[in-house]
């Protein structure tokens, strides 16, 4: 099966692909952190039309499509304007919309729960068909992780832990990614796909397109 994994320098779900047999292969407008010549430097919509079974776009920019993020969009950050701040929305709902609306048979895309004013500009929007942990697939963390599909079903856990009570050290460790301090990397460690994760989306996404392809 050929398989698109858009938005990623990690190579983490392009590798979970690849160990399973499929010809994946990853792109971004940063090279991969591996060095795989399996990754593409390209905007993942120059790549859309290469006749691919399944499309995983799994990093898009998200900040001003996230409902976190809707307050900047009256009162914009140091350094930004209204009308930049506006910008910015329409540039990220427009690679949204032409990620999910790929001509691809099977799509997952990952984002935050937006804001009414990016489903407004998302074309065909649907809401996200499910919203992860990934404790859920063996990983020791809290990331809430929503996945927008189609053609493909949601991801069952593979290797349900149990969280640890808040308050504990154990509890802090596991939310390493929502304390990451400011620092140039921060945008990175808050986008990590967690290994468990990408296997379970390998074997069940690549098990179920592989037998609907059969």
């Amino acid at each position: 099966m050929r398989v698109l994994i858009g938005c990623e320098t990690s190579g983490r779900m392009r590798r979970a692909f690849t160990d399973l047999g499929h010809d994946a292969w990853s792109c971004d407008l940063l090279p991969a952190d591996d060095g795989s010549n399996r990754h593409i430097v390209c905007d993942v919509r120059e790549l859309l039309t290469d006749g691919w079974d399944l499309l995983a776009v799994m990093h898009p920019p998200c900040t001003r499509l996230c409902n976190s993020g809707v307050r900047w969009l009256t009162k914009p950050p140091a350094g930004k304007t209204h009308a930049q701040m506006w910008a910015d929305l329409a540039e990220g709902a427009a690679l949204f919309s032409d990620c999910w609306n790929a001509p691809v048979e099977r799509v997952a895309v990952e984002n935050p729960v937006m804001h009414r004013h990016a489903k407004e500009r998302i074309r065909n929007y649907q809401p996200p068909a499910q919203t992860v942990q990934p404790w859920w697939f063996g990983d020791p963390a809290f990331k809430a992780t929503s996945f927008y599909l189609r053609n493909l079903p949601p991801l069952t856990a593979t290797n349900r832990l149990t969280p640890p009570a808040v308050g504990t050290d154990e509890h802090k460790r596991w939310s390493a990614v929502h304390r990451a301090p400011p620092s140039a990397d921060r945008w990175k460690i808050r986008s990590e796909t967690f290994p468990g994760m990408a296997a379970a989306a390998a074997a069940q996404w690549g098990g179920y397109a592989t037998e609907a392809l059969a």
